[in-house]
């Protein structure tokens, strides 16, 4: 099995992939800002450049941004403290800059990656089966849109389902976003929620993929309590912080 500091250096190098950044950047005491591009093995789903990324592994912000927000996002970075960056109210401040130009704040979360001398799957009160992608066709339903993806299907490569005499209760599955690292999502339906299958799940598939070469990781809203307490359950330690601007077009959308 892989050791942590391995898995951190995959972690690093595929961020430095994503922002078009190197994977040291992320250890340096002052920010970092790189033009945003898209690399050779960034996440599958980059369509194109970013607008503005910013990345913190905890000791600085890696910020990936079009050349002509560069000015707006280097006057916050040196504003305030890095981490401060990520919350509010100092965040409304670039918010408002970059509405000016047509952005917004759209996305934050937090990320987590397994700790190997804690990961362990949870015993599950149901029975489980190890699902592949042929097996998740009629499961692309409002239930399991956590665990799955309909927009993205061809990603979806592995599962762990919970089964109630035959009916499925809780569904863990992962997405291969890019060469080394896999995405864990998690639902279970209501009526079954609190009786461990989130973890259960969760733990036994981050096994399975670490079975396979690849690294986990799982990310969760800074207020999806229940999420990250599933994360942590199972050996999952938070590791990065992301937030990211969109076009306003497309947060108006997201809002309607």
């Amino acid at each position: 099995m892989m050791t942590n500091q391995e898995i951190m250096r995959i972690a690093k190098e595929q961020s430095a992939r994503d922002l078009n950044c190197r994977a040291e950047d992320f250890d340096r005491q002052e920010n970092v800002i790189v033009p945003s591009r898209i690399k050779a093995e960034a996440r599958r789903y980059y369509k194109e450049p970013l607008p503005c990324n910013l990345v913190s592994y905890g000791n600085n912000i890696v910020a990936s941004v079009k050349e002509e927000y560069r000015e707006t996002v280097e006057k916050y970075l040196d504003r305030y403290s890095f981490y401060h960056c990520f919350e509010t109210p100092n965040m409304l401040v670039l918010d408002e800059a970059l509405q000016r130009m047509g952005q917004r704040v759209c996305f934050m979360a937090e990320y987590f990656l397994p700790d190997v001398k804690a990961l362990h799957a949870p015993e599950c009160p149901y029975e489980t089966k190890l699902l592949e992608q042929k097996d998740f066709d009629g499961l692309y339903i409002d239930s399991w849109s956590n665990a799955l993806c309909a927009d993205r299907k061809e990603l979806d490569v592995l599962g762990i389902g919970a089964y109630e005499q035959g009916r499925l209760v809780g569904l863990a599955g992962c997405s291969a976003d890019c060469d080394t690292m896999w995405q864990i999502g998690v639902d279970v339906l209501p009526e079954f929620r609190r009786k461990g299958i989130a973890s259960a799940l969760t733990g036994r598939l981050a096994l399975e993929i670490l079975k396979r070469g690849k690294v986990p990781f799982y990310c969760a809203a800074w207020s999806n309590i229940r999420s990250v307490r599933n994360a942590l359950k199972c050996g999952f330690l938070p590791v990065w912080v992301e937030m990211t601007a969109k076009p306003q077009k497309i947060v108006d959308d997201m809002n309607r």
